[in-house]
């Protein structure tokens, strides 16, 4: 099972047969599994990782973790699974020693926060006049007609901008340094530095290569 939850460092530039390319550094410390979901028990089959010093634990959270006998659970994360058998099993860790340069991931954070923005700003619209007494330089402009004598869901208006859940994919893993719990992600992230990632393999790409090794 190719999944992971790892926080962004930085970026940085790694030169590539003569070109050079823009590159995330993901800091990804070991996981432990947490809890197992099966078909029969839960409807679907799941794995549950864990990461982050607990703090302030409470009695509930203690006992979700009592199985695995973990000392991570800061934030708990579940992926989904197809072969329970191929996944990790309850209390075994998670290392980017499951990834391998070349693999395609999709990459889940939070965009960084712009809080409440225009709509030149959020939706790219376009200046009015700025001279000859222009009134109407930053304004949305009409958001609906007489009839039907309601603003239509959808409408691009402003409000805040960013701070959501953001999934970038099929980016190509360039480098992976297991000592240093380290991946290096081609392109760019969303989110601030230290913010947390979660980290899949890719499920077209997966596919693909199935249908070749056939």
């Amino acid at each position: 099972m190719k999944a992971i939850i790892a926080k962004k460092v930085g970026m940085t530039r790694v030169i590539d047969n003569g070109k050079m390319i823009g590159a995330t550094v993901l800091l990804a410390e070991p996981c432990v599994v947490t809890q197992v979901k099966t078909q029969e028990k839960d409807g679907y089959s799941a794995v549950q990782l864990g990461c982050g010093e607990l703090k302030n634990v409470k009695k509930p959270q203690l006992g979700h973790l009592k199985a695995s006998q973990a000392k991570v659970g800061r934030n708990l994360i579940e992926f989904r699974v197809d072969d329970l058998e191929a996944a990790p099993k309850l209390g075994e860790e998670v290392t980017v020693k499951n990834f391998t340069a070349g693999d395609i991931l999709n990459v889940t954070s939070q965009s960084k926060g712009h809080g409440f923005t225009g709509t030149v700003r959020r939706h790219n619209f376009r200046i009015g006049p700025r001279g000859h007494g222009g009134m109407n330089q930053r304004r949305p402009g009409s958001i609906g007609s007489t009839y039907p004598q309601r603003v239509i869901p959808g409408k691009k208006m402003a409000g805040q901008m960013g701070a959501a859940r953001v999934t970038v994919k099929h980016l190509e893993v360039l480098d992976v340094l297991p000592e240093e719990n380290l991946l290096v992600v081609k392109g760019s992230l969303p989110g601030i530095k230290g913010a947390q990632v979660v980290i899949s393999a890719s499920p077209r790409h997966q596919v693909k290569e199935e249908k070749k090794d056939k």
